[in-house]
């Protein structure tokens, strides 16, 4: 889950929530799609992939870490989909949101753990 004022402006929410998988484990199925790529906290540039057809923000690929790529959660529209166990950028967290009890939580972004299976 990241809080940072980018992904806000990215998503028009609060905040942005992804599973990060290494990117051998990913097959990508190239339909009508848009990219756009932009700087980000970190001083890497991220690509961002969405749909062409809805616009809906699918996958991104950090130059940051280059063995993974973010998949957003909504794109699986999975409501039984694990909850996060991270929450990044918090320092630009919304005073509002409470977190759930144990999760991790970092000001800014440490390195994601990737799903293994």
């Amino acid at each position: 889950m990241c809080h940072c004022l980018d992904c806000q402006r990215r998503t028009g929410s609060a905040f942005s929530v992804a599973v990060f998988y290494q990117r051998d484990m990913v097959h990508i199925e190239r339909g009508s799609s848009n990219t756009f790529e932009r700087g980000s906290a970190s001083g890497f540039p991220v690509s961002f992939h969405f749909c062409g057809t809805c616009g809906s923000n699918v996958y991104w690929e950090p130059l940051r870490l280059p063995d993974f790529i973010g998949v957003a959660i909504g794109a699986f529209a999975d409501p039984e989909f694990p909850r996060p166990d991270q929450s990044v950028w918090t320092r630009d967290k919304y005073r509002w949101l409470a977190l759930s009890e144990g999760i991790a939580v970092f000001e800014q972004n440490p390195i994601p753990r990737p799903v293994s299976d």
